[in-house]
């Protein structure tokens, strides 16, 4: 077994890979960049080596440098992590030469898989169903539209070393294919320093269900049955789940078995996943394979009991898999949902900036259901224009489905993130979801289901009387700790007797009275029933668990002008605590117009104007391309909202923005 190991990348997956290296007692060595001096994955390594400055292609994507940072502290082997070089043979080449073992794949099963083109041919002739498509390299633009209309519209084009859904795009007609092989060729040639694209027919409605895989250098493969990743925005998975709510046992054990043929067609040693589209039917075609740890594997080793990691550097030690087909299981059902710093009321445009509070919900194994979070950060850390927006990976493990979602919901309501814009708002309302909820899934559910966007949920009447009933608690907390304040003017209607109030829930308006009972306090509301309400919660902590009627509650609360700012399960609520009399007059207070912005173009994320398409006078018409914005290696395309004229361009090609930084301005 190795006695040093080195991890050829950042953040979560560097982290979690040190986990079990140093379970299994093997030391580790970290590589970091200019922007990572503080990371948490420096910290926890053993040793750690500089390899440059910020961006990926002068540091993380540098194979010499990691083979210098090898040589310099003895590693005798590295874990690509995912990302970066974990799928480049060149980089597996080289490190051969220097003796150095690559814990993945031999350089052939990378070279075949890792080009989504030769992976097709080599999975048609291993038997594998595969999607319609032009095999061949695209020459330009119009070659792409000539091929997507022999195969027909709408067809998918995407970068043949592409991967994480960059490089991809959907097109339904010429124009679309026109800009969208421009746009993924250019997002290839920056993201993978390849930029060699290719077409298929897009499959209206499907599935994405992927299978994982574990082969050793003595020819056993066994796949670990499946991963529903259909929750997708932009081609990048939001949350995961293992198993598929759609498989049942016969498609599953087909496709794990036209899996473990591609895999031994290229002599597979390590982990690996063979991703499918699946449609409504159940017919699968081949998608892709990678060639390297997945993600969201986590989800596959709870129902399996496995450690990846741990078993991927066994086989690259040369051991073989400790397992057969037939002593793999599937026990309960596991759930993950990834935390990205991207703000989901500004279209999930990415985020960027220090957590000034970073508080995941404890890891644990409680009542049969097991928390999980696979981190790379903690309070304090920064999160970078440079690399991928991914913060965090929560995971619930339980026996059912229902049960793993509905301790998911808990789990999110639990997580303190602040300081920068992040999905969990989303993740959490995402949960309540009925769609989500049975299962009715499909890879176009986040466009079909919030096709305006994603806005704070809008409470329904059970959930204003849960916000009700808590802020009503908290207030009287902070009143009553107020008035113990020598000399404190916070008295007004504060004791232990009986107290009527008028509680501002949004656009809610409810009634409520107040007193303490032997334990905790009683609250009604519009004259209802008595409730029970406890809570250790005290003035100043961001976090509220609160028990209503024995039922355990998480609220993320914030000081607001007469009460709170409180959030739970996707909803965003402002309540106000009230005395009658005022709340009377707070009726009649106007409301503040927002500014008007509509005669400027903002920039909607922290980023990169790579190209601006317009300048100072000319007359653009509804939907026309302004500029282009590049942020955490995603070009994002910026359009005129109405017909207007350009009088004053303000960014050129090169600056780096702010949100709301001003980059033109319209007459």
């Amino acid at each position: 077994m190795f006695k040093k190991i080195l991890i050829a990348n950042r953040g979560e997956i560097a982290c979690r890979v040190m986990k079990s290296a140093k379970k299994m007692g093997i030391k580790t060595v970290a590589v970091y960049s200019d922007a990572d001096r503080e990371a948490e994955h420096v910290k926890m390594a053993d040793e750690a080596v500089y390899i440059g400055p910020p961006p990926a292609a002068q540091s993380y994507l540098l194979a010499d440098r990691i083979i210098e940072a090898c040589k310099a502290t003895g590693a005798e082997a590295v874990h690509p992590g995912y990302g970066f070089l974990s799928e480049r043979a060149s980089f597996c080449e080289a490190l051969e030469k220097e003796g150095i073992i690559f814990i993945g794949p031999k350089v052939k099963a990378i070279e075949a898989m890792g080009d989504k083109i030769t992976s097709k041919k080599i999975a048609a002739e291993a038997g594998v169903s595969t999607v319609p498509g032009y095999m061949g390299l695209i020459d330009d633009a119009e070659h792409a539209v000539k091929i997507s209309k022999e195969i027909g519209y709408p067809v998918m084009i995407k970068a043949s070393a592409g991967g994480g859904g960059k490089g991809m795009r959907i097109a339904w007609n010429d124009e679309e294919a026109r800009e969208g092989f421009a746009r993924s060729k250019s997002e290839a040639a920056s993201s993978f320093g390849d930029d060699r694209i290719f077409i298929e027919k897009f499959i209206v409605e499907p599935r994405h269900i992927e299978i994982q895989l574990l082969g050793d250098g003595h020819g056993n493969v066994v796949y670990l049955n499946e991963r529903e990743c259909s929750v997708q925005r932009r081609n990048q998975k939001v949350v995961e789940e293992a198993p598929s709510p759609f498989l049942d046992e016969k498609t599953r054990k087909a496709m794990g078995e036209q899996s473990v043929a591609l895999a031994k067609a290229v002599d597979y040693q390590s982990a690996g996943t063979v991703e499918f589209i699946v449609d409504k039917d159940r017919n699968f075609y081949f998608l892709e394979m990678n060639t390297r740890l997945q993600v969201e594997h986590p989800v596959t080793e709870l129902i399996t009991g496995l450690d990846l990691v741990e078993l991927m550097i066994r086989v690259a030690a040369g051991e073989k898999l400790p397992l057969t087909q037939k002593d793999v299981k599937i026990n309960g059902w596991a759930v993950e949902s990834r935390l990205y710093a991207e703000d989901p009321y500004r279209n999930f445009l990415p985020s960027i900036g220090r957590l000034t509070r970073y508080r995941p919900p404890q890891e644990e194994t409680k009542g049969g259901v097991t928390v999980r979070n696979d981190t790379g950060v903690t309070e304090g850390s920064e999160i970078s224009m440079f690399y991928d927006p991914m913060i965090a990976k929560l995971c619930t493990h339980a026996p059912t489905r229902l049960e793993a979602v509905d301790a998911m919901a808990d789990a999110l309501d639990r997580f303190e993130v602040e300081g920068i814009g992040h999905n969990l708002p989303f993740l959490s309302a995402l949960m309540q979801h009925p769609r989500w909820r049975e299962g009715r899934l499909s890879t176009g559910f986040i466009a079909e289901e919030y096709p305006e966007g994603f806005g704070p949920v809008a409470p329904d009447a059970e959930s204003v009387h849960r916000f009700a009933a808590a802020a009503l608690v908290l207030s009287r907390i902070a009143s009553e700790r107020n008035a113990k304040i020598s000399g404190s003017r916070f008295t007004v209607g504060v004791g232990n007797g009986h107290q009527k109030v008028v509680l501002i829930a949004g656009h809610n308006t409810v009634k409520a009275e107040i007193s303490h009972l032997s334990t905790g306090f009683g609250v009604s509301l519009e004259g209802g029933p008595v409730l029970q309400v406890e809570t250790n919660w005290q003035p100043g902590h961001p976090l509220a668990e609160v028990l209503i009627e024995g039922k355990p509650v998480a609220f993320k609360v914030q000081p607001a002008p007469g009460g709170f700012r409180m959030r739970q399960r996707g909803m965003d609520v402002k309540v106000q605590v009230l005395s009658p009399r005022v709340a009377e007059l707070a009726a009649l207070m106007p409301e503040k117009a927002p500014p008007d912005t509509s005669n400027l173009l903002l920039c909607p994320m922290p980023g990169l104007i790579t190209s601006v398409l317009v300048k100072e006078g000319d007359e653009v018409q509804e939907g026309q391309a302004l500029a282009i914005v590049e942020a955490m290696k995603m070009e994002n395309m910026l359009r005129a909202e109405k017909r207007a004229k350009v009088s004053k361009v303000l960014a050129k090609p090169g600056a780096s923005l702010a949100v709301d930084d001003v980059i033109m301005e319209f007459a």
